[in-house]
């Protein structure tokens, strides 16, 4: 075994620690854009973020659906696609990136069929084209994290959603992204947790939901996504997993199950072609309870109306 250094272990200083002449100005970098993503989400009544703590859960599904229901009820509605590396919300609500308009100081979202105002990396890439950093050339992973947020922290900040209802937030398989969330919108309303009905879903959800609840963040209701199997030709439901996450979540948190939604080949067939008209029928029951308990909430908060 080799012998432990004796050297003394560097701490390394926050930005607020800098007692030398920051010539970058970073503390004021860092201001400037927290308060620019204030600005910009003052006429955004509740921002919601969807979680799952792990793929394969129909997370993004759950989140066009939903958004596309919210703006058939009548809600003016945002969806912000923060899965960077692995976006589709865009697609799925039928998007694409001829819709985009930049500006000067600004990027006009474009709007799907269905009403709603999306922003996801997808409508920046090429198409099979992966996300890339141009960071620098040796430990790169050190400044990942930081280009991760920045970049979310654009979407926020830079994209016009003007006077919104309801912006949600489709976030990565995981937990460290909802900390990100939580520093740049710390009035966020809640979060909606997806899972299927599986042990090994359960048991990573409810790591999000941990992370959800260190964080402080309300946890707005339950989707159990894949409960059962619609046959495509007589329509009826089938088992598909085992288990009972949802309803398991929903005892642990007291949140309430928001909706269960079966796998159905046809409607995920109409989602790929960018229809989400079937998943915002399923969705609409979840969508209708999600909007009283934010209305609940801010009653009970005393939220101002978004200013125009």
């Amino acid at each position: 075994m080799s012998e432990r250094s004796s050297a003394p272990v560097r701490r390394v200083r926050t930005y607020n620690e800098v007692t030398e002449t920051d010539r970058s100005n970073l503390l004021g970098q860092v201001t400037a854009q927290r308060e620019r993503v204030t600005a910009r989400l003052a006429t955004v009544r509740h921002v919601v973020a969807v979680v799952s703590g792990k793929g394969g859960v129909g997370k993004s599904l759950v989140s066009a659906g939903l958004a596309a229901a919210l703006a058939r009820s009548g809600s003016q509605v945002g969806l912000l696609d923060a899965d960077l590396h692995g976006p589709t919300a865009a697609r799925m609500l039928g998007v694409r990136a001829s819709g985009l308009a930049v500006r000067v100081n600004e990027v006009e979202p474009p709007v799907a069929a269905c009403g709603v105002r999306v922003m996801s990396s997808d409508l920046l890439l090429e198409e099979t084209a992966p996300l890339s950093w141009r960071e620098p050339g040796h430990e790169r992973f050190v400044w990942r994290g930081t280009l991760v947020a920045g970049m979310l922290r654009e979407f926020l900040a830079d994209v016009a959603w003007g006077t919104l209802d309801i912006l949600l937030v489709d976030m990565p398989p995981g937990t460290e992204r909802l900390d990100t969330l939580v520093e740049l919108v710390p009035g966020l309303a809640g979060a909606v947790v997806v899972t299927i009905p599986s042990d090994a879903s359960y048991r990573a959800v409810r790591r999000a939901v941990e992370a959800a609840r260190a964080a402080r963040v309300p946890l707005l209701g339950v989707v159990e996504n894949m409960a059962g199997y619609r046959c495509g030709s007589c329509r009826a439901d089938g088992p598909l997993f085992h288990g009972d996450a949802g309803e398991r979540l929903a005892r642990d948190t007291g949140a309430p199950i928001l909706a269960r939604i079966p796998f159905d080949p046809a409607m995920q067939s109409l989602v790929d072609q960018g229809d989400v008209a079937g998943a915002a029928e399923a969705l609409g029951p979840a969508a209708e309870a999600l909007a009283a308990r934010l209305a609940a909430s801010g009653e009970a908060a005393g939220r101002e109306e978004p200013r125009t």
